[in-house]
């Protein structure tokens, strides 16, 4: 698809104020001329939706939000989830958001530092990359993130568009893929460390596990979706181990072909807006070793459970209920 002027005037209205500038072909824009933490009407937020779902994920940078604006902005969009379990850097006062601050709360956690817990959980190179807690049945919609102290360089995010990654495979493949069934389940993958290892005792006493569709349908677009990530997915149902494991590692490249991906530069005041349904997206491992902060505030929005090009929907295993978080 083509990024001139006429395709980018499409996602500008009907609010003329608000521009849309897409960052890379297939998925992920900036959005400009709007105050996240104003008061932003109908038009403007039908103006973000719909580029939103054309793009995947937005890009807002020099807003001004606190806590309190965070969760109005995302109010507008969805219901908030309240999440049972934070980490210690969340607001007490804002059930909503979840604070990730990397040097204040990860070091030491678990029993190791930051980086072997990152290398035991990410031991292949597609292991990081994922959607927000995917191994629910009903895995969030969107997720809105915004950054309060990042290093001055490193720390960038990746996402890639699985709805252009499934249109991308062959007809074969499409069709294959549209019949399978997959397990996603926390924490698979992890490598123990010998002994007592205080994560799996944590893996264990809070298990979550789903099977999805490969395929999943686009509730809004009516995309077919390649659901499929390298965090969460354990098993393709019906198939032995080693098909499901090479099934997995093709499609798991074909989702994290660079072109289908954007990647972003954090500032201070930046904010990404995602749809969880969408894309997966690659944390940064680059910091551990930076003596500065990385403070990031999230917020996601409740979303549905997924359903096939059969129109079977997902099913729960275990730890896992439609809207109870």
């Amino acid at each position: 698809m083509t990024t001139d002027r006429s395709t980018v005037a499409e996602h500008q209205r009907p609010d003329a104020h608000i521009e849309v500038r897409p960052a890379a072909g297939h998925i992920g824009a900036e959005i400009t001329g709007v105050d996240l933490a104003g008061h932003l009407d109908d038009t403007a937020v039908t103006a973000i939706r719909a580029a939103l779902l054309r793009w995947k994920v937005l890009f807002f940078r020099d807003q001004r939000l606190d806590h309190a604006g965070h969760v109005a902005l995302a109010r507008r969009f969805g219901e908030p989830v309240v999440l049972a379990r934070r980490g210690t850097a969340s607001p007490a006062d804002f059930p909503e958001i979840e604070t990730t601050a990397d040097r204040l709360e990860l070091g030491g956690r678990f029993g190791m530092e930051h980086d072997e817990w990152l290398r035991r959980r990410r031991h292949t190179l597609l292991r990081g990359w994922h959607c927000d807690h995917g191994a629910r049945v009903d895995p969030p919609a969107a997720t809105i993130l915004r950054a309060e102290t990042v290093p001055p360089y490193g720390g960038d995010t990746t996402w890639s568009n699985l709805a252009a990654a499934y249109a991308g495979l062959s007809a074969p493949v499409r069709e294959f893929a549209d019949g399978l069934r997959a397990e996603h389940r926390l924490g698979v993958g992890y490598q123990p460390r010998p002994g007592d290892d205080a994560y799996v005792r944590h893996l264990l006493d809070h298990q979550v596990a789903s099977v999805h569709p490969l395929v999943r349908v686009h509730p809004e677009t009516g995309e077919r979706v390649l659901f499929v990530n390298g965090y969460y997915v354990e098993q393709i149902t019906g198939l032995s181990r080693a098909e499901s494991r090479a099934v997995l590692d093709m499609l798991l490249e074909q989702a994290t072909r660079p072109e289908y991906t954007v990647r972003f530069r954090w500032e201070p005041g930046s904010v990404a807006f995602w749809d969880n349904r969408a894309t997966i997206h690659l944390a940064p491992s680059d910091t551990a070793h930076l003596d500065h902060p990385r403070i990031m505030h999230r917020v996601m929005l409740a979303g549905d459970v997924p359903v096939g090009p059969d129109g079977r929907p997902s099913e729960p295993v275990t730890g896992t209920e439609p809207g109870r978080w």
